[in-house]
C-alpha cells in the first residue's frame, strides 16, 4: 500500500538530500491552502465536543426495534382496591377454524401460485469478505474505533529514531451534513533528522458513519523542499473522484494539479484504507480486499493474513496479526514488494507495526503508545 511508501520515501530522502534543515518558506503560502471549486462542494464542521461515540450509536442500533416488528405495549398500574380482571380466553373452536381456512385444499385443475423466498439482501461490494457483519449493513457488528484514540509510532532506519508517526481518531465531524469519522495522520521528523531533511505532514480523512466510505481529505505537506496542499472529493451520487494539488518546490516553483475520473462504488482512498482494514476478522490464511481509488486510477486492495505472533514492543508483548499487503491494477496482480503489517489480534485491530523494504535498507515503524480512546 501507500502509507510504507510514503514513509519509505520520506526517510530515503532526507539521507540522500543535503537540503536545509528547516521546513520550506514560501511568501505565498496561504494561497496553496485556497481552493474556491472544492469549498463550493464540500462543507466540513468539525465540533469542539464528539457527537456520539460508535459504542453509543452501536448499542442504541442494536436495542431498536426491528422494521416491521411490533412495539411493546406497556400496561397501565392496577387501580388501588381493585382487582384486575382476568383475561378471558378465545373459544377453542375459532382457532380450530382459522386452521382449516388457514391452508384450503387447490381446486382440481387450479394453478398453484409458487410463494417466492423473500430475497435476501449481502453486503456490498462482493469482493468484501463478510465475517463480522450482519446482513447487508456496512457497519461491523463491533466498531473498533473510538473518539480520542492515538496510536504512536517510533520510524527508525538504520536502529536510528528517523521520527515519529501518529494515527488519530479525532472527533465526529458532519461533511455535507453527514456524520464522518475523521481519522488523521502525521508525521514529523526528530531533531536529528531535521538536519539532515524536515518533515510535518499531516492528512486527514473523513468517512461516512453509515458506509464507511470516505469523503473527503486533506493533505497539509510541509517539508524542506516542499510545500503542498492536496485534496480529494469522493461523489457516491455521481461516481466520480476529483483530485486537486497545488505545491511550490525549491526546483520548479508553484505548480497545480487537477484529475477526475469515474470512481467504483465504496472505494477507499490511500489513508482510509489504513484505517478500514481494521473492519475485517484477518483470520490467518485469508485473503481480504477492498476498492482503493488513488491518482487517477481504480485498484483493489489484496492482503493475506500470514500469521498469528507474539510481537516485542516497547508496551510489552503484543498479540499480533501479520499482514502482507498487494494490490490488483485492471485485473493483474501488482506485489508491491516486501512490506507486512501487523495489527493487534484483538476487537481494535490497532496498527501495531509497518515493515517496508525500501532502496537501501529497511524502513521500520513500531508502536510505542496507545491511547485507546472514549469507550
Amino acid at each position: 500500500m501507500k502509507l510504507p511508501k510514503l514513509l519509505g520515501s520520506i526517510v530515503a530522502t532526507a539521507f540522500l538530500a543535503s537540503c536545509s534543515s528547516s521546513v520550506l518558506k514560501y511568501e505565498k503560502s496561504e494561497n496553496l491552502k485556497k481552493n474556491e471549486e472544492f469549498e463550493s462542494v464540500v462543507t466540513i464542521v468539525k465540533p469542539e465536543a464528539p457527537i456520539a461515540t460508535p459504542a453509543d450509536v452501536t448499542q442504541q442500533t442494536n436495542t431498536a426495534a426491528t422494521p416491521g416488528s411490533k412495539t411493546p405495549s406497556v400496561k397501565a398500574p392496577a387501580k388501588p382496591g381493585k382487582t384486575p380482571k382476568k383475561p378471558v380466553k378465545k373459544a377453542e373452536s375459532k382457532t380450530s377454524a382459522e386452521v382449516k381456512t388457514a391452508a384450503p385444499k387447490p381446486t382440481k385443475g387450479a394453478k398453484v401460485e409458487e410463494v417466492k423466498a423473500p430475497t435476501v439482501l449481502t453486503r456490498q461490494p462482493d469482493i468484501e469478505d463478510t465475517a463480522g457483519f450482519e446482513g447487508a449493513s456496512r457497519r461491523p457488528v463491533k466498531d473498533p474505533f473510538r473518539v480520542g484514540e492515538e496510536v504512536i509510532h517510533n520510524v527508525h532506519y538504520f536502529k536510528v529514531s528517523a521520527g515519529e508517526l501518529r494515527l488519530k481518531v479525532e472527533p465526529f465531524s458532519m461533511v455535507n451534513n453527514r456524520k464522518s469519522y475523521t481519522f488523521a495522520i502525521e508525521i514529523k521528523t526528530s531533531r536529528l533528522f531535521n538536519s539532515f531533511y524536515s518533515v510535518d505532514d499531516r492528512v486527514e480523512t473523513f468517512v461516512d458513519f453509515e458506509d464507511l466510505v470516505p469523503r473527503v481529505f486533506q493533505l497539509h505537506v510541509k517539508e524542506s523542499n516542499q510545500l503542498r496542499e492536496a485534496k480529494m472529493l469522493f461523489d457516491t451520487e455521481k461516481n466520480t473522484a476529483t483530485f486537486w494539488e497545488k505545491k511550490v518546490t525549491k526546483e520548479d516553483g508553484e505548480e497545480e494539479k487537477r484529475q477526475q475520473w469515474e470512481l467504483l462504488p465504496f472505494s477507499q482512498n490511500v489513508y482510509s484504507a489504513v484505517y478500514y482494514m481494521r473492519n475485517f476478522q484477518w483470520e490467518p490464511g485469508k485473503e481480504y480486499s477492498f476498492r482503493v481509488a488513488n491518482d487517477n486510477e481504480n485498484l483493489v486492495f489484496s492482503g493475506k493474513a500470514l500469521r498469528r505472533e507474539v510481537l516485542d514492543t516497547e508496551l510489552g508483548p503484543m498479540k499480533a496479526i501479520v499482514i502482507q499487503p498487494n494490490i490488483v491494477l485492471k485485473g493483474k496482480f501488482k506485489p508491491i514488494g516486501d512490506n507486512f503489517i501487523w495489527l493487534s489480534d484483538d476487537d481494535r485491530k490497532y496498527v501495531l507495526r509497518i515493515e517496508s523494504k525500501i532502496k537501501i535498507g529497511t524502513l521500520v515503524s513500531e508502536v510505542v503508545a496507545i491511547n485507546p480512546g472514549k469507550p
